[in-house]
C-alpha cells in the first residue's frame, strides 16, 4: 500500500478500505508514515468525512495500537461513562457511586483538564492522598471491592490516539466528527467495558455548540459502539448554563457530595439522575422508569454516597472528605462579583465563565500549569434569575489577590442582563441510541 494513494483516493470522495485505514494507522503508530502524509490525510478526512463503516474500522484500528484492558476477573456488567466536558461538570462522581450502588461495576478511565473544561482526574486529586494512578492489579482490586474506580490513561493504551491527536491539534483538523468520534472511543473500547453511555455536551461551554452538531457527533459514537458489540447510548445535555453552582476542583467534589446526599441543586441533580438511569438501563437492570426509581432510591439511603467513600479509601485518598467535604479545605482569599445593573440573568457564556475560574488558578493555560484545587467560582445567580444592582451575583476564591481584577471582568463579561427573563432552559434535549434518535420533552 502506497500512503499516497491512499491519500489521494480520499481526497477525492473515495470509501478506504479496511486495510488501508488500518495500515495507515499502524504505520503512522510506528513511525513509518511521516507526519506530512498523516496530516494530509487527516486534512482530506476532514473534507470528505468518513462512512460509519470506515469511522469504526478506524476506531478499532486506533484501540489495538496498544494493550486493551480485560476486564473479565471483574464480575457482572462494566459500565463506562464518557462526556465531552464543560464547565462544572462532576457527573462521573456522582454517576459512578449511583450505578456502582445499584449492582453495577465502574471501572473507568478519566482525563485532567485543560482551558475551561475540568477533568476527573483533577478534582480527585483534590482529596488529601487520592491516587488516580493505579497498577492493574490496583485497578482491579478497587472496582471489585468499591464497585468503582476511576483513574488517569495508564499504560500503553491508543498511543495511535495519542499521535494522531497532537497533530489534529496543529494542523486544524480537530473539528472532524469522525475524528472527534475516533479518538473519543478508541480510548472507550480499549478500557474494556461492556457498556458505554456517551454525555454529548451542547451549548457555549461544549465542543458543539449546537444540539443538531451534538446529534451528529452521538450517532457516529454510538454507531461505533455496536459496531464493535458493545452496548452504547448517548444523552445530549445542556452546556449553556455551567452545571451546579460550584466550579473548580474541591468545590465541585464538595457539591458531588451534596448531590449524593439529596442536597444538590435541581439542574446538577436532574441531569445526573438521567444519565445515572440511562446507564442502568444499558446494564439491563429494568425499564428507564425503574432504572430512575433505582438511581433515585441509591441517592436516598446513602448507599451511593458510601461507594464514593469507599472508592477514595481503596485509592488512598482520605474517606472522612467525603463525609466532611469541609476537611477538603478552602482557598484562603475571596472576592464578590456584583451586578452592573437591575434586570435578569438572560444568557451565560459558560466558556467565558469557565475562563474565568481558569484565570483564578482552578484550571490550566497550558499543560504545564498548576492547579489551584482550592480556587474556584460559587454562582449565586444563574441564567433565569433576577438581579439588583449592586447584589452578589458570585463568589470568587483564590490565593493570590492579584487573580481577583481580571477574574472578575471576565465573568462579567459572560453575562448577559435584559428586562425580560427567559425562558426555563432544558437539562437533557435527547437521547441517541441504536433504534435513532429520541428528542425529549422540557422538564
Amino acid at each position: 500500500m502506497r500512503m499516497y494513494d491512499v491519500i489521494l483516493k480520499k481526497r477525492n470522495g473515495g470509501t478506504l478500505t479496511d486495510e488501508e485505514i488500518r495500515e495507515a494507522v499502524q504505520g503512522y503508530t510506528r513511525g513509518e508514515i511521516p507526519d506530512y502524509q498523516m496530516s494530509a490525510l487527516l486534512m482530506a478526512v476532514y473534507f470528505q468525512g468518513m462512512t460509519d463503516h470506515e469511522t469504526a474500522v478506524l476506531t478499532d484500528a486506533m484501540a489495538h495500537s496498544g494493550d486493551m484492558m480485560d476486564l473479565s476477573e471483574i464480575p457482572g456488567i462494566k459500565v463506562d461513562k464518557h462526556s465531552t466536558g464543560g464547565v462544572g461538570d462532576k457527573t462521573t462522581l456522582i454517576v459512578g457511586p449511583i450505578a456502582a450502588a445499584c449492582g453495577c461495576h465502574v471501572a473507568k478511565m478519566s482525563g485532567r483538564g485543560l482551558g475551561h473544561t475540568g477533568g476527573t482526574v483533577d478534582k480527585m486529586e483534590s482529596i488529601p492522598g487520592m491516587r488516580t494512578e493505579l497498577t492493574r492489579e490496583e485497578f482491579i482490586r478497587t472496582a471489585k471491592e468499591a464497585g468503582i474506580t476511576v483513574t488517569g490513561q495508564s499504560g500503553n493504551l491508543t498511543p495511535a490516539d495519542k499521535k494522531l491527536y497532537a497533530l489534529r491539534d496543529v494542523t486544524a483538523t480537530v473539528e472532524s466528527i469522525p475524528l472527534i468520534a475516533s479518538s473519543i472511543m478508541s480510548k472507550k473500547l480499549a478500557a474494556g467495558s461492556d457498556c458505554i453511555l456517551l454525555d454529548v455536551k451542547t451549548g457555549s461551554g461544549a465542543f458543539m455548540k449546537t444540539v443538531e452538531d451534538s446529534v451528529c457527533l452521538a450517532q457516529k459514537m454510538v454507531a461505533i459502539g455496536m459496531h464493535n458489540g458493545r452496548k452504547t447510548a448517548a444523552l445530549i445535555t445542556n452546556m449553556d448554563i455551567p452545571l451546579g453552582n460550584q466550579i473548580g476542583n474541591a468545590l465541585e467534589v464538595e457539591e458531588a457530595v451534596r448531590v449524593l446526599r439529596g442536597e444538590g441543586p435541581a439542574d446538577l441533580t436532574g441531569v445526573c439522575l438521567a444519565l445515572a438511569s440511562e446507564m442502568l438501563y444499558l446494564a439491563g437492570k429494568g425499564s428507564r422508569e425503574e432504572c430512575r426509581r433505582l438511581a433515585q432510591e441509591a441517592v436516598d439511603s446513602g448507599a451511593a454516597l458510601q461507594r464514593l467513600a469507599a472508592m477514595v479509601r481503596c485509592q488512598g485518598g482520605d474517606e472522612e472528605c467525603i463525609f466532611h467535604p469541609e476537611k477538603l479545605g478552602r482557598a484562603p482569599l475571596e472576592a464578590e462579583v456584583k451586578a452592573p445593573a437591575d434586570g435578569s440573568i438572560s444568557k451565560m457564556d459558560t466558556e467565558g465563565i469557565g475562563l474565568a475560574a481558569m484565570m483564578l488558578g482552578a484550571g490550566r493555560e497550558t499543560k504545564e500549569s498548576r492547579l489551584d484545587y482550592l480556587a474556584g467560582i460559587i454562582l449565586k445567580k444563574k441564567t433565569g434569575d433576577a438581579v439588583r444592582a449592586g447584589e452578589v451575583i458570585a463568589e470568587l476564591r483564590a490565593s493570590e489577590e492579584s487573580r481577583f481584577a481580571g477574574a472578575g471582568a471576565r465573568f462579567l463579561e459572560a453575562l448577559t442582563l435584559s428586562d425580560e427573563k427567559p425562558d426555563p432552559e432544558q437539562l437533557v434535549y435527547a437521547r441517541v441510541t441504536e433504534e435513532g434518535v429520541e428528542y425529549l420533552e422540557k422538564g
